[in-house]
């Protein structure tokens, strides 16, 4: 959930920059109301910077896209707003990047810096307990109308099919403007204005399921094998073969969950289905390209790609096995 904006001053930088190792969670005064304790623990210690400079009024951030280019960054990188795009958060160095559909693969578009976010990295597990999520989410247009006080705000779709076979629950996960949260992304009000009409346009122009990946860090070989002795190691695998598909591919992965894991496959190539029912195009977009990104529930048959990249299912489910279908977020 979101919390208020504190104001606070934080006292010696060379205090600060040796306690955060260490920090289990900092109390901040806020004016006119209680103390509000931000969990930070062990990771991203960055948070304390961005947060005293979001009051002292020193924004843009360092590293934020020039908000007011909007239009030159889009004819810059080939793209249009309106077209498919997934995002991808990574909480150890509190970047959140949106990709953006060009052709036959995604590009990147702005990668900006996360304002606040709380707990350290790990799922998220029951209300209350300050965490931010981790896992594979959707936003669909339920979750990206007006929510409480932020005139724009995105749902992350917390729990997910995943978190609810695991029984984690927890509600109003967002992505939102300002620098102060608990269990949530603040992005500062200009980052979240361009990340939120960027997110309508995409649905107002036909995505059903805008994909959003959220990991604990760059998901890359060593940094998973430098955690090997943590206990979400195995989940953390689960996540890296998401990141490793979109890597290969440039394309959202297909997600399942499935017997309460996460199933990951390479998504087929844009529109390869289009002609398979009529043998004839289909105006518009075909079904497996508005379903792309949307997370299914039941375990899917294997898949290959073949080197022409055409779909071929190499076994039927089987028998009593549940069907695969869309999960909506909520």
């Amino acid at each position: 959930m979101a919390g208020p904006m504190p104001k606070w001053r934080v006292a010696g930088r060379p205090a600060v920059a040796a306690g955060l190792a260490m920090l289990a969670g900092l109390t901040v005064a806020t004016h006119g109301a209680s103390a509000l304790t931000i969990e930070l623990k062990d990771v991203a210690s960055d948070r304390i910077e961005r947060q005293r400079a979001a009051a002292d009024g020193r924004l843009p951030l360092a590293k934020t896209p020039d908000i007011s280019k909007f239009d030159q960054r889009l004819a810059e990188a080939g793209v249009k707003s309106g077209s498919p795009m997934l995002m991808r958060i990574f909480k150890e160095t509190s970047e959140l990047e949106i990709w953006i559909e060009r052709g036959e693969q995604y590009v990147l578009f702005a990668t900006y810096p996360i304002c606040h976010w709380s707990g350290t990295v790990g799922p998220k597990l029951k209300e209350g307990d300050k965490q931010t999520p981790e896992g594979f989410y959707t936003i669909t247009n339920r979750q990206i109308r007006h929510l409480g006080r932020w005139q724009r705000a995105i749902n992350l779709g917390f729990p997910n099919a995943f978190d609810r076979a695991h029984n984690r629950d927890g509600s109003y996960i967002l992505m939102h403007g300002g620098c102060s949260s608990v269990g949530c992304f603040a992005m500062t009000n200009p980052v979240i204005g361009e990340i939120y009409g960027l997110a309508k346009a995409a649905i107002r122009d036909g995505q059903r399921h805008i994909p959003v990946h959220v990991f604990p860090f760059r998901m890359t070989d060593a940094a998973l094998a430098a955690r090997a002795s943590s206990p979400w190691h195995g989940f953390w695998a689960s996540l890296k073969a998401g990141s490793d598909s979109f890597e290969r591919t440039r394309r959202p992965p297909r997600v399942s969950v499935c017997e309460g894991t996460y199933r990951v496959q390479d998504a087929p190539p844009k529109s390869s289905k289009h002609t398979e029912e009529t043998g004839k195009p289909r105006r518009g977009k075909s079904r497996e390209d508005m379903m792309l990104g949307a997370i299914r529930t039941g375990c899917p048959a294997p898949v290959v790609v073949t080197a022409e990249r055409k779909d071929q299912n190499l076994a039927a489910p089987a028998a009593g096995a549940p069907s695969s279908q869309a999960v909506s977020q909520r």
